[in-house]
Parts: structure tokens; C-alpha cells; sequence
């Protein structure tokens, strides 16, 4: 199985001493986000975690210690957008997660045996009086300059309205089609000069029509290539979930350890911060020593194991058909 570290919280860059302690004690506990009362315990082992997939603004607080963590494979989605403090207020400078992302690239691939481990995020797209098309342009270019050989994929996604997103920024509108469709257009042509093919994150499959890769971000085929299955007669069968949008289904979803509304990056565009209260309070409650991310277990509370198994499998030996050409 997969352990998302993570989709609803950036625990990277801001609970890392946290995750290191769980890997040390082997497991790690995770409320449900719907359902406060229903405890899950994962096992932290590679037995039966077959990937550990980071989601982070900034991996450098956890790149000094991944030697803590060499029993396991990993896999990383890295998102660098142009954004300043006034959309990102607590992102570190881009040119340091540059730099960090070239170091983590060179170090994954060879770690796992794979290859293009390391993905870039470019999302989401806002437009803006600041943020302008011409702009996101200019910026992709430059950044891919920068990340040339050093990433194959950059996943983008155009932002969407939720609520809690029209709470923190309520002047962002939705990105029209026709910009949708010149972004993507020069996105894919930038990014073939560059080695770095571009695809959607939950948008429309029209846009395969202007060279997007529309297939899903997190499919078996890419923790396949980024863990080096294939090379060794593997491969990855996670099985069948229901998505609650169809746009998601061909990607792989793991156990996620993470908590929503309490990442303190604050990126007003974030669909998972419910507001900067809610964020500081939780945040102000997390303990690393706790096998929660956030809080700790209250007596009484029952804790229900994962069912947990390596999803890793042997591929199976096809036979030639020997009568095909006769």
C-alpha cells in the first residue's frame, strides 16, 4: 500500500519531526476526517507500505534525515508556482526550493532504482491582475529552464471555487476555458523543450487535444517507473476505489496521515484551509511525540487497525501464442 504523507497537510515542511517519530516507533495513527471519533492505526513498515508519497512546498526541513528513513521507497510531488506572499504568505523563496528539488531528484531516482520520482507540481493556476496568462507563462518557462533533467512531469491543474477558498480569496475567479486552453498550449510546447511532459490534475480530457497528458497525476504506471518495478518483473496492483470525482479514478490513493486545515503555508488559494483561526489552533495542538498529527488519543477511543498489504506483485509470465501467425 501507499501512505500519503501528505495530500491534506504539507507534513514535510512543517511536521517533520513528527513523521520521523512515527517511522521510529513504526506506526501512526490518523482520525478520520469526517468521522473525528473512528481512529486508524497503520504499520509504518516496508513489508507493507510499498511507498512513502510526498505532497510539499518545501522538503527542506525532512532532506537531512532521509537516511532515517532508506528502508522504505519514496515518491515526491514537489509544487513551485510563481506566487508571492500575497497568494503564498509563508512559502519559502522559490530559488531554495529549486535548489532542493534538483538535490532530492539526483538522490531519489538512485535510491529507488526508478525513475522520475520527483515530479513538479505547477498548481493551481490563478489568474489575476498580477497573475495574468502572459505572466504564468514567462514564469513556466523560466522555471523549467531551471528543472531541466531534473524532472520528466509537471502536473498542472487550473484552481477551483470551494467555499473555503472563496472565504480566503474571495476576489479569485474561475480560469476561463479559452485560458485554459492558451496555458496548456504553451505549457506543452515550453515543456518539450525542456524533457518535461505536462499533465492535468482533475481537469477536463478536452485538453489531451492540445498535447496535456490527461491520463491521471498518481497512476500505477507512475509509482511503477518512479519505484523501478518493471526493470525487475514487478508490478503495481492497487485495488478498486470509488472516487467521489471521476476525474481521480485512474489515480492510486493510499492511507493519507495528514489533517486537513492545519498546514500554516496559509496559500489563500488552498482547498483544504478552512481559514488562518482554524489553521493556528490545530496547529498550536500538535505534539510530535503524539502518534496523532494532531492531539492525542482521549481514553475511551477505539483505534481500528488498517488492513494492510503490499500491493507490489510479481508480473505474470505471458506465453507466446504460438499459433498467432499461422
Amino acid at each position: 500500500m501507499i501512505i500519503s504523507a501528505s495530500i491534506r497537510t504539507d507534513l514535510p515542511a512543517f511536521y517533520s519531526k513528527w513523521f520521523l517519530n512515527r517511522i521510529r516507533e513504526g506506526f501512526v495513527l490518523v482520525r478520520n476526517p469526517y468521522n473525528q471519533d473512528y481512529i486508524t492505526r497503520y504499520q509504518l513498515d516496508p513489508s507493507v507500505v510499498d511507498c512513502i508519497f510526498f505532497c510539499t512546498k518545501n522538503p527542506t526541513p525532512l532532506l537531512p534525515h532521509l537516511d532515517e528513513i532508506k528502508d522504505f521507497r519514496w515518491a515526491w510531488h514537489i509544487t513551485l508556482t510563481p506566487y508571492g506572499k500575497d497568494i503564498e504568505p509563508n512559502v519559502p523563496d522559490k530559488r531554495l526550493i529549486v535548489e532542493q528539488f534538483k538535490k532530492l531528484s539526483d538522490l531519489v531516482n538512485t535510491h529507488n532504482g526508478g525513475q522520475d520520482a520527483v515530479q513538479w507540481r505547477y498548481d493551481p493556476i490563478c489568474i489575476t491582475e498580477r497573475y495574468t496568462v502572459e505572466q504564468h507563462i514567462k514564469s513556466f518557462e523560466v522555471m523549467a529552464a531551471l528543472l531541466e533533467g531534473y524532472t520528466h512531469t509537471c502536473i498542472i491543474s487550473f484552481v477551483d471555487i470551494f467555499n473555503c477558498v472563496t472565504r480566503n480569496f474571495p476576489d479569485l475567479k474561475e480560469v476561463s476555458w479559452e485560458d485554459q486552453i492558451t496555458l496548456t498550449k504553451a505549457f506543452v510546447e515550453i515543456g518539450r523543450l525542456h524533457g518535461i511532459n505536462i499533465k492535468t490534475c482533475v481537469e477536463s480530457s478536452a485538453l489531451a487535444e492540445f498535447g496535456a497528458d490527461c491520463s491521471g497525476c498518481s497512476t500505477p504506471d507512475f509509482f511503477e517507473k518512479a519505484l523501478g518495478l518493471k526493470e525487475k518483473g514487478l508490478t503495481f496492483v492497487p485495488p478498486k476505489k470509488k472516487f467521489a470525482r471521476e476525474e481521480c479514478s485512474a489515480c492510486v490513493v493510499g492511507g493519507d496521515i495528514g489533517n486537513y486545515s492545519n498546514c500554516p503555508h496559509l496559500c489563500k488559494y488552498c482547498y483544504a484551509n478552512y481559514g488562518k483561526d482554524q489553521v493556528l489552533s490545530k496547529h498550536n495542538m500538535h505534539d510530535p511525540n503524539s502518534p496523532l498529527i494532531i492531539g492525542n488519543v482521549k481514553p475511551g477511543e477505539i483505534v481500528h487497525p488498517a488492513r494492510q498489504i503490499s500491493w507490489i506483485k510479481k508480473k505474470p509470465d505471458i506465453q507466446p501464442d504460438l499459433f498467432e501467425n499461422i
